[in-house]
């Protein structure tokens, strides 16, 4: 029997039936049904550790550690709840027909309830600017509809830049964030310029350009979803590039403190040089991210090259199953490659202090 999931069935379900069409869209992704035949045990070799497994369809005989049994099916009320999440211990389960059980992975759903729960009760400042500087107001706005952004995706959850970041924090990003109304040849930051601000696009595109030789470059189009603006914060440096606006759109931004606090220190896990070679001699590799000028003169055995301003670029080339050691001279602009490569989803830890803490031996 073949069984189609929809939105219908999880908004029947606990704690999932709280999140609006959206959040059950997102989910829906995540989400994988089983079928289990009659007679078989639906734990024997897929067990209930680390998922939320739902009776959607069937009936189950479950065997409990205290010695009790109990008949559940998809129709009753228990079934509305994950199986397993009540004491005592579920020690032996039997399907009394053909059943189908939904699986999600727990620690994503109790982030996305948790944090659908904390938008609830907060605000977000929301500024409008309209261009010329002719009028300005503000007005807030619910967290709730910050959601519905790409920052706050299950995506970003599961495996981007909110994948190893304290609930706390998240919560507090809902808090610190601001909207902004932005407009098409809106300069939102200059080349040259000090950080201020980490944005990302809730809708509109941008065009990201650089100076050479007294011409504009383009680099790069970014479009809903992207980021820009954190390799100025991270690694303390100026802008190294300009964003204008390329359509009317409205960005989240968060300010450098905010930012270094709540998003950039709890994403860059550091090394000494005596724990990174332990982790290179387990197959981890060594990224050199300064210019191929300072990389051909003193980079460390077996290191590749992919400079900081080339790093977006590199999203999708490098392999996504390895540990890279980032590094550059002082571990400024590693870290700021750490964290684009982190948010991206992938494993990546910083030398400390970079070279300068390396022995001469070694290079």
């Amino acid at each position: 029997m073949t069984y189609a999931l929809d939105i219908k069935i999880l908004a029947g379900l606990e704690p999932i039936s709280s999140f609006g069409p959206a959040r059950l869209r997102e989910i829906l992704d995540y989400c994988h049904i089983e079928t289990i035949h009659k007679g078989n045990n639906p734990f024997e070799s897929n067990g209930l550790e680390g998922q939320s497994v739902y009776l959607v369809e069937g009936e189950l005989e479950l065997a409990y550690q205290d010695g009790n049994r109990v008949v559940v099916s998809a129709r009753s009320e228990w079934a509305k709840h994950p199986l397993g999440k009540r004491q005592p211990y579920i020690v032996g389960a039997k399907a009394l027909r053909e059943s189908q059980l939904l699986r999600v992975d727990a620690q994503l759903l109790d982030r996305m309830v948790t944090l659908d729960q904390f938008s609830q009760h907060e605000t977000v400042q929301h500024s409008f600017t309209v261009s010329g500087g002719a009028e300005n107001f503000d007005t807030a706005i619910s967290a709730k509809h910050l959601l519905n952004s790409r920052m706050f995706s299950a995506d970003n959850l599961k495996n981007g830049p909110f994948e190893h970041l304290p609930m706390a924090n998240i919560s507090l990003l809902l808090q610190r964030i601001e909207a902004i109304a932005v407009w098409e040849n809106d300069v939102i930051i200059r080349e040259g310029d000090e950080g201020d601000y980490y944005y990302l696009i809730d809708s509109g595109k941008a065009q990201v350009t650089r100076r050479v030789g007294g011409v504009d470059i383009s680099l790069a189009l970014l479009k809903s979803g992207d980021v820009f603006g954190e390799e100025a914060l991270v690694a303390n440096i100026k802008r190294n590039a300009t964003v204008t606006m390329k359509s009317n759109g409205v960005l989240l931004r968060l300010g450098r403190q905010d930012f270094l606090a709540l998003l950039q220190e709890p994403l860059l896990h550091k090394l000494s040089y005596e724990q990174a070679m332990q982790a290179i001699a387990q197959n981890a590799v060594w990224l050199d991210v300064r210019h191929p000028s300072e990389y051909r003169y003193d980079r460390l055995p077996g290191a590749m090259n992919v400079p900081l301003n080339d790093i977006r670029n590199a999203i999708g080339i490098l392999d996504r199953n390895k540990k890279y050691i980032v590094y550059c001279q002082s571990g400024c602009r590693s870290a700021a490659v750490a964290f684009i490569l982190a948010q991206a989803g992938y494993d990546v830890q910083v030398l400390e202090g970079g070279l300068w803490t390396v022995p001469r031996a070694a290079q």
